[in-house]
């Protein structure tokens, strides 16, 4: 796997292998993580761990021994959102050609998330705001704490609720009208609430976040993993689509998957009575 240049020692975001790298037929088969790591001020983010993040995703595109990603955050919470001193303050001094470039960038880290094959798997606990609470929205997957609050507070600093995606992706999880209600006021949604809601996929006590996220990851890893790209493909396009469309893109989509060596290994091993090892190709 590319690595971010953050490794180094004390770094804002956090790079390394997740728990298991298996190596079958030649091909490895694996998980990393992406951890963002300021546990004393609840990890926020700044201008240069956005960029990192951002790098990271696109680089991914390109990973090929890496076939699932876990996010979290270090010290039980997940990301505060901006550094009110290290972004926030900044950006009241900024005009406009360099407010654009900031905006801009934080939404290209929401599409390098969506745009990179892996599937994601978000361990969110404690607080989750902000861009924290983008970049939670981002995941394919999220899995929180009882504890967990997750709030899209743009509006208490002033600022619209539509930052980073927001006012798209939101409602397309927990509906228009929720949506709509944690946008305008900013809010917490309790983990309970995002649970109920469709925003978490399940909760888990602190102690146990980071290790069903991992299995997840794991087992989303031993799977196909050409496949399961281009199901996060088209549960991204077919947004935009009418039903016909779909489900013409869908037909094309399957096509090619049946073109790929996994597709015969399924079938070679259900006919010989085992569990599928798959290659990814």
């Amino acid at each position: 796997m590319r690595r971010c240049s953050s490794l180094r020692a004390g770094a804002r975001c956090v790079v390394a292998p997740c728990l298991a790298r298996r190596s079958r037929h030649a091909r490895v088969r694996s998980t990393a993580g992406s951890r963002l790591n300021r546990p004393e001020r609840k990890n926020p983010l700044t201008f240069d761990s956005n960029a990192e993040l951002r790098d990271l995703f696109r680089a991914l595109n390109f990973a090929t021994d890496v076939r699932a990603i876990v996010v979290t955050g270090a010290g039980g919470n997940f990301c505060s959102g901006g550094d009110v001193h290290e972004i926030i303050g900044p950006l009241t001094k900024m005009r406009m050609p360099e407010l654009l470039e900031f905006t801009r960038m934080t939404g290209d880290l929401v599409k390098a998330m969506r745009h990179c094959p892996q599937p994601i798997v978000g361990a969110i606990d404690g607080v989750c705001a902000g861009a924290g609470a983008m970049i939670a929205l981002a995941c394919d997957l999220r899995y929180g704490t009882p504890s967990t609050r997750t709030a899209f507070l743009f509006t208490r600093v002033g600022l619209a609720g539509a930052d980073m995606g927001a006012c798209a992706l939101l409602p397309r999880v927990v509906g228009q009208g929720r949506a709509s209600e944690l946008l305008f006021t900013g809010r917490a949604m309790t983990a309970q609430e995002g649970q109920a809601w469709g925003f978490f996929n399940a909760l888990h006590e602190s102690d146990g976040l980071a290790g069903a996220a991992a299995a997840m990851a794991r087992e989303l890893a031993q799977g196909p993993s050409f496949a399961h790209g281009m199901t996060k493909t088209m549960l991204s396009q077919e947004w935009a689509m009418t039903i016909d469309q779909a489900i013409e893109a869908e037909a094309q989509a399957q096509a090619i998957c049946m073109q790929t060596e996994d597709f015969k290994r399924a079938f070679e091993a259900f006919a010989a009575k085992r569990q599928p090892v798959f290659g990814g190709d």
